[in-house]
């Protein structure tokens, strides 16, 4: 185990955003933990000032300026299959895994179910955290369970769905512990190792336009897991920019949901407002359509900018060398919550964590 000091972050956040860790340490496997939380390096972790920044791939994150908490930078691998019955496969992959990486590994071990949610930016690890979603898919409807260590008392415990409390883009990860009169363990827990539930037979998910505009297309309408994979990274690579060119934390709000009568009333005023009936019956608007008609599209705040191709997302358009802020994001954010609120009574949930 190895304490560094004054570390950059700037690599280590996919918006570029120039800050520094006071300390950092790099988890690669479980007794790394276990190894500093006994030593005097560890903080206590017993009140959010003192508990340790968890960090993955830094791709749903604005850093607002240094971060004086340790820092745990969680770069654990591993990819296996664990079981396989009559019903479906599990799957693990390590927390530190690349996600896209490891949605295209199980293709190639002939394990299809994942396809849906390829190229979505972050590691293994930081996938419950978030319930990633795409296309039809959510983590949850592919979650087996996962393991994960104690930051408070150090030991190991493992959570099926259920103990998670996966919502859209929710999870029991997000929210404080219940000593802060809270239910979760935003803080407490540093994640290790996920597994996945592929069932068999395999169902392709195909519920959205971008995919009926590529089987129209093609002529391929019934297409088998890696297709869908494909089709899927051609999507997001035309509509997202690459972090690695444009600096960016991907869908930068969640999509709303509203009744039905507040649907009706905000049709009535704008007919061309996209939306999708929900199971539950509830109706979800597409943040990036209520971003557009607000006119914020390629609009800019210093450094920090609206995407000119997708609303949803917001970039640094200074780059490497001249990067955004976060406090340019987030004034940025709010100005755009705004304008949503006033137009539409809707108010914007960003996505990333602000630290």
């Amino acid at each position: 185990m190895l304490v560094e000091n004054n570390v950059a972050l700037q690599p280590y956040n996919s918006f570029g955003i120039v800050a520094r860790a006071q300390r950092l340490v790099r988890v690669r496997e479980e007794a790394d933990v276990a190894q500093l939380m006994a030593s005097p390096e560890w903080p206590g972790g017993a009140t959010p000032t003192a508990r340790p920044f968890v960090l993955g791939g830094g791709s749903n994150l604005v850093i607002t300026g240094d971060v004086k908490p340790l820092v745990l930078k969680v770069e654990i691998p591993g990819r296996r299959v664990v079981e396989e019955t009559p019903r479906g496969w599990v799957v693990e992959g390590g927390a530190g895994e690349n996600w896209h990486d490891f949605v295209a590994w199980t293709l190639a071990q002939g394990l299809p179910g994942m396809e849906n949610l390829a190229l979505i930016p972050g590691t293994v690890g930081a996938s419950p955290v978030q319930n990633i979603g795409a296309y039809g898919v959510e983590l949850q409807d592919r979650f087996h369970s996962l393991e994960a260590v104690d930051l408070q008392t150090g030991q190991p415990f493992t959570l099926d769905a259920a103990q998670c409390g996966f919502g859209y883009r929710d999870s029991v990860f997000k929210h404080v512990p219940a000593g802060e009169k809270g239910f979760g363990l935003e803080g407490r827990a540093l994640i290790t190792r996920v597994r996945f539930w592929l069932p068999k037979p395999w169902k392709p998910v195909l519920g959205y336009l971008d995919l009926e505009r590529k089987m129209a297309e093609t002529g391929i309408h019934a297409p088998d897991a890696q297709q869908i994979f494909d089709w899927i990274v051609a999507i997001r690579r035309a509509k997202l920019p690459d972090p690695a060119v444009i600096g960016n934390a991907g869908s930068f709000f969640k999509n709303p949901t509203v009744t039905p009568e507040q649907c009706a009333d905000i049709i009535a005023r704008d007919p061309k407002v996209v939306h999708y009936p929900m199971a539950d019956g509830s109706i979800k608007l597409a943040a990036g359509w209520l971003i557009d008609a607000c006119g914020w599209k390629g609009k800019s705040v210093g450094n920090a900018g609206v995407y000119e191709k997708q609303a949803l997302v917001l970039v640094n358009r200074g780059g490497r060398e001249h990067p955004c802020t976060g406090g340019e994001v987030m004034t940025l954010a709010k100005a755009i919550q705004t304008s949503v609120y006033e137009r539409f009574g809707i108010r914007l949930e960003p996505e990333p964590v602000v630290v």
